[in-house]
């Protein structure tokens, strides 16, 4: 029985790419950033060779490296959340998302209003937290939704859960997601509901992604289609629309994330276990947070071990990131960065350096090759390379 567990630390990037400036990044670097903070301290990932891989100088390497690494190159044409995801599953977009610097269009939001029998606040790229501070006393006194953007692909509609049930938000978004397609076919429509009483207004936990499935095959249909088990903890299911996916749960934060996935090492499967740790992203990365982002990463390394104690004799523990977001630089969105790939396990190679890879979609690649499909998917696989 052979499973892989699959982490994206989300956002964790380890230095610009070589077209960064194309997409305003120069010099972002979030490994770089987080390092300088009194609270970063990663020595399980470390042991695993985090800090020999390419081009990451932030800390001593190590002199004899217990996993296989790599520096992932972004060969998607974006930074984002789901074209991050779907080129680790296997997708190269060679053409970005729509996004919307100075709001959707006017026919969008008045179709969007008439289906939904609301007024529409805001529509401007904004703070998730900012956004609700300024525009929720009048959304709560009107019934009018939030709506607004980032430079992410991303249409966020923001509701207080006293004025529109969280239910109906949800049916809001999916109002939404019918109307975003074709040329204005945003990654993700998200539902950002907030409680509280003004000026102390703060998001609850509910929110929730709507996303685009994706446009192609990949690792994750690839392996339900050969009966294999696809588990998905987090946002994974919603990332890719639940396609591919056999189970599913989701968590609230990156503690809740991990326990879930020890609870799945203790079960019997067979097939892939796909996490994503949204906090450093969420709660640090976008709100320039550079202590909070590297208690974080210091938290997951704490609680690293305890995974790689459960692994059995034919896991693979993989982490890697989907992008980059430097809470050291002015700019609050994400970043156009590398990204790591650490592989571990009693298969696995330890100290081998397969450099710089042209694509996240190797992660894809390697794995379905792990499990003997025969894939058209992106991607070159690295496993004769990292398997004893």
């Amino acid at each position: 029985m052979k499973r892989v567990f699959l982490i994206v630390l989300d956002s964790f990037g380890i230095g610009e790419l070589p077209d960064a400036a194309k997409f305003h990044d120069e010099g972002s670097n979030t490994i770089r950033a987080t390092s300088t903070s009194k609270f970063f301290s990663m020595p399980n990932m470390q042991e695993l060779g985090l800090f020999n891989i390419d081009g990451v100088d932030c800390r001593d390497k190590n002199e004899k490296p217990t996993g296989s690494f790599a520096r992932m190159t972004e060969e998607s044409q974006g930074k984002d959340t789901t074209i991050g995801h779907w080129e680790i599953a296997g997708i190269q977009s060679p053409k970005a998302l729509p996004t919307y610097p100075s709001g959707f269009p006017k026919e969008i939001l008045e179709q969007f209003s008439k289906e939904t029998g609301r007024g529409i606040l805001c529509n401007k790229p904004y703070s998730g937290t900012d956004v609700i501070r300024d525009y929720g006393k009048q959304h709560v006194e009107t019934g009018d939704l939030i709506v607004y953007t980032s430079a992410d692909s991303v249409f966020q509609i923001a509701a207080h859960e006293a004025v529109v049930p969280i239910e109906t938000l949800y049916e809001y978004c999916k109002i939404a997601r019918k109307l975003l397609v074709g040329q204005h076919g945003v990654g993700r429509v998200i539902a950002r509901p907030f409680d509280g009483e003004f000026p102390n207004y703060k998001r609850t936990t509910r929110r929730h992604d709507f996303s685009m499935f994706p446009p192609k095959d990949t690792m994750l249909t690839n392996l339900k289609e050969h009966n294999f088990d696809v588990i998905a903890v987090g946002k994974i299911n919603d990332i890719f629309a639940g396609q591919g996916i056999t189970e599913y749960v989701y968590t609230k934060n990156n503690d809740e994330g991990i326990d879930r996935t020890l609870e799945y090492l203790d079960k019997d499967f067979n097939g892939l276990c796909f996490i994503n740790l949204v906090d450093f992203d969420m709660l640090y990365g976008h709100r320039n947070d550079i202590d909070g982002y590297a208690k974080a990463l210091t938290s997951f390394d704490n609680r690293l071990s305890s995974i790689m104690d459960k692994l059995k004799e034919e896991d693979i523990l993989m982490i890697t990131a989907d992008h980059g977001c430097d809470p050291s630089t002015p700019s609050t969105d994400h970043s156009r960065e590398y990204t790591p790939w650490v592989i571990y396990g009693k298969p696995v190679k330890e100290n081998m350096n397969l450099g710089t890879l042209d694509s996240f979609s190797d992660i894809a690649k390697t794995i379905v090759d792990y499990f003997e499909i025969q894939s058209d998917i992106a991607g070159k696989s690295s496993l004769k390379d990292i398997i004893k």
